[in-house]
């Protein structure tokens, strides 16, 4: 006995519209559970983003050349886990003899080792997402680089005089020189707990470079300093002229003759200080034994005459 057609056929049409029911069921649940994690994803990259401009754009682009570290282009081949351990602790790496730590260090062994960045682990996160991110879109001309604001024109005059504390600066923030060493400052040159800045306008990567190295200032001891106390961009820029003109000049004659002339006069003022002290201590010894002796010599006479 056959059944009926337009029963068969609403049977079948029941079917499918449970099947699309279930499907489009399955897909809501996917879009419910991807959208969050797309949405965390796009949420870290754009903290990230504020991260990088804070700690990592002064030393590197995204896709327009090295800086004074390397292009973050390539780093969309690298393993994420290694980029983490990197950021969190270069030295570190380098020590452990990790190949691509010690190849990095050699090639840009010039410009000194990246700094430890004392970033958290959720922030590490932040930065490689957004970088991985970065790295991986089409190459469009607009990599990502420094954006620290175009600087007035610069006068090398008022940066020294701003370097060595000759005028004091608008924030309140501490002369270079009580860090830093510059060759232009006298024969007895600055602070040594900072790198010597002779050569920094090369090493930085000129005007741009080393402008926004001192806006974005991400190194731990001077960022603990100047987020409180930030330069002006006037004051960068006359640094900067200032920076760039130690790059070609060099200790002067006569500032190391200088500094040969204090030192000879200090060695004499040191002798002269050691023979006056070892006079009176060799007179303080001295004394008793000759007080000593003549009562010796007194007794003996005494003794004959007896």
């Amino acid at each position: 006995m056959t059944g009926d057609p337009s029963a068969a056929r609403c049977g079948k049409q029941h079917v499918l519209r449970i099947s699309l029911a279930r499907v489009v069921r399955l897909l809501a649940a996917a879009a419910f559970a991807v959208v969050p994690l797309a949405l965390a994803g796009v949420a870290r990259a754009d903290e990230g983003s504020t991260i990088f401009q804070q700690k990592c754009s002064a030393c590197h682009t995204i896709g327009k050349g090295d800086l004074v570290g390397p292009d973050l282009k390539a780093v969309k081949t690298e393993d994420p886990n290694w980029l983490r351990q990197w950021i969190s602790g270069p030295q570190k790496m380098i020590d452990s003899n990790d190949p691509k730590a010690v190849a990095l260090a050699n090639k840009y062994k010039a410009k000194g080792v990246m700094p430890t960045l004392g970033l958290a682990p959720a922030d590490i996160d932040a930065v490689v997402s957004y970088i991985t991110q970065q790295a991986g879109t089409p190459a469009s001309g607009k990599g990502q680089t420094t954006t620290a604001p175009a600087l007035p024109p610069g006068d090398a005059g008022a940066g020294r005089e701003l370097f060595v504390g000759g005028a004091r600066l608008k924030n309140g923030g501490p002369p270079c020189m009580s860090c830093h060493s510059i060759s232009g400052i006298g024969a007895l040159g600055g602070g040594t707990l900072g790198p010597d800045l002779t050569d920094a306008y090369n090493k930085y990567g000129g005007d741009a470079g080393l402008g926004a190295f001192l806006t974005g200032v991400p190194t731990p001891t001077m960022s603990a300093v100047w987020t409180r106390q930030p330069l002006t961009p006037q004051e960068i820029a006359n640094l900067v002229a200032f920076i760039k003109e130690g790059a070609v000049a060099q200790r002067p004659l006569g500032a190391l003759a200088e500094l040969t002339v204090l030192g000879i006069i200090a060695l004499v003022i040191l002798v002269a200080i050691a023979a006056v002290y070892w006079r009176r201590r060799l007179l303080g010894v001295r004394k008793p034994l000759v007080q000593r002796a003549n009562i010796a010599f007194n007794n003996r006479k005494v003794v004959r005459r007896l």
